[in-house]
């Protein structure tokens, strides 16, 4: 069990669908499934390998839909954020956010209606009710102790104590936005000891020679004047990250139209802090009050929720309780993988949360709440403009971190199908589990809710179980294979769901994760 050395393993009840339940999306009655299981804990690299699969979280619920029996088949989108171009409609968000800050502009007349108020709006996530009663069935505390005790009895332990230190020094990144300052870095406020590196809250330091080469070969690539670059650089932007200012004739990039510099005397004042969400950060729990009375003002208004729901410890599970381990690797992102809460605070107060997890390969937007009042900047784009922005900057510094995973794509129903509008994205084949471009995607969907999108008719999933007796069994306060498990048990249903659960999660993720059974 060497791949377990650098900390806990993944722990999980599977639950195999056994009814139909009613669809968040159409409204049908018993139209909707999926299969399930609660995580107990999970790595970041095995929910990466899962939502690669179909998977997704709520709260520390993870399922899948029944692709070809479910009424409004979701399939996972990711967009690609280091291509990406924003549209007009984007840029009219952006607009109209910086005149607000600027100026104190309200557009006039209705906002229409905005559709991307939340990216968790279906059955499973709604429900409390199945939340409380799976983490009640679930005793997280004694299966962590069986299993760190199973772990030490093999020499292994479950944790390291580095990395939980320097979680608590990177409670808190923040990016500024109308301070006059530069914001395009992801800035740790840490101090770092000596030997531990640069300090991150300082601009890099590059060789004078290096910078001249930089001027002279972007001079003669796109033949704009040397001042223009030297000016840019004294801004403190490193001329590798961020191009000199564009010509007239070329687009704004998604930065220049989110950063764009504001007035001294701006109306208003916008900052983007992420904060830890689990283990909870000690920002985060000073801001968790605040944080959940603006959710409660979004259910009531937006959803039309009754004042008394949800009440805080619902709130808690749903958004803030995230099964992920948090890590902090060395090559990593500075503020680690894990669960965050993306704050956005207007003149000194949150107007709107932005839940994500921070994975190996991708931001994953998880759900968005906001104050109603600020409706008219249209909080559900701009977010997720945002967010596209975030996973650029973190792929500054962690490469392979370079996707964008908006949860789910509902082409049979209308609210959901606006994700297709952030593009270049792709659409998860169900049964091959390839990516597909959206736009090779959508001729199909257009005839049936459910497709395969690999038109590769040899294909498969390459990551299928295929053997299921190396799965891992955590039983009786012991890990084994399931080979060595199934041997004890009598029960024909009970290697129906074992067989079923490494189909779902594949050869990799069953080897790694430790299925638990009582």
């Amino acid at each position: 069990m060497a791949f377990w050395a650098g900390g806990s393993p993944s722990i999980v009840d599977y639950f195999p669908s056994e009814d139909f339940y009613r669809c968040g999306y159409c409204k049908n009655e018993s139209g909707s499934r999926s299969n399930g299981m609660w995580a107990h804990s999970m790595t970041v690299q095995d929910y990466q390998d899962l939502i690669d699969r179909g998977w997704r979280r709520s709260g520390k619920y993870v399922y899948k839909p029944v692709m070809n029996q479910t009424c409004c088949p979701q399939y996972t989108i990711r967009c690609r954020p280091l291509q990406f171009q924003p549209s007009k409609s984007h840029k009219k968000v952006l607009k109209k956010m910086l005149k607000f800050l600027a100026k104190g502009e309200v557009p006039k007349g209705s906002c229409e209606d905005e559709p991307m108020d939340s990216t968790m709006d279906d059955a499973v996530a709604g429900d409390f009710a199945l939340i409380n009663k799976l983490d009640i069935q679930c005793d997280l505390k004694t299966l962590s102790d069986d299993v760190k005790e199973s772990l030490e009895s093999e020499g292994k332990n479950s944790k390291k104590e580095e990395p939980h230190e320097l979680l608590q020094s990177q409670d808190f990144v923040g990016e500024k936005l109308g301070s006059g300052e530069p914001s395009h870095s992801v800035k740790v406020h840490t101090i770092p000891k000596p030997g531990k590196g640069a300090d991150l809250s300082k601009p890099p330091c590059r060789k004078a020679k290096e910078i001249r080469k930089e001027r002279k070969r972007l001079k003669l690539m796109q033949q704009n004047p040397a001042e223009e670059l030297e000016s840019f650089q004294a801004q403190g932007h490193p001329p590798s990250l961020f191009p000199p200012k564009a010509k007239s004739n070329q687009p704004k990039s998604l930065e220049d139209l989110i950063f764009e510099s504001l007035p001294e005397n701006a109306s208003h004042k916008l900052e983007v802090r992420v904060v830890r969400s689990s283990p909870p950060s000690s920002q985060f729990k000073a801001t968790l009050l605040e944080s959940y009375q603006v959710y409660k003002r979004y259910q009531m208004v937006i959803h039309k929720n009754p004042p008394d729901t949800p009440t805080e410890s619902q709130f808690t599970r749903f958004l803030c309780s995230s099964p992920l381990e948090a890590e902090t690797p060395p090559n990593g992102p500075d503020c680690g993988y894990g669960s965050f809460h993306q704050q956005y605070w207007l003149d000194g107060k949150i107007i709107a949360v932005g839940v994500i997890d921070i994975l190996p390969n991708c931001v994953s937007s998880v759900y968005l709440y906001y104050d109603p009042d600020y409706s008219f900047l249209s909080l559900g784009v701009y977010s997720a403009l945002r967010e596209i922005a975030f996973t650029r900057q973190l792929h500054e510094k962690t490469s392979q971190l370079s996707y964008y995973y908006m949860g789910f794509y509902i082409h049979s129903c209308p609210k959901m199908k606006y994700k297709g509008q952030y593009r270049p994205s792709d659409l998860l084949c169900p049964e091959t589990y390839v990516w597909v471009p959206i736009e090779q995607c959508l001729p199909s969907l257009e005839n049936s809710k459910y497709c395969r999108f690999n038109q590769d008719p040899e294909a498969v999933d390459e990551d299928r179980s295929t053997e299921p007796d190396r799965l891992q069994v955590f039983h009786k306060r012991a890990i084994m294979p399931y080979g060595v498990y199934k041997k004890q048990q009598k029960d024909p249903s009970e290697e129906a769901a074992v067989l079923q659960y490494a189909s779902l999660v594949g050869q990799k993720c069953s080897e790694r994760m430790l299925l638990f059974r009582n």
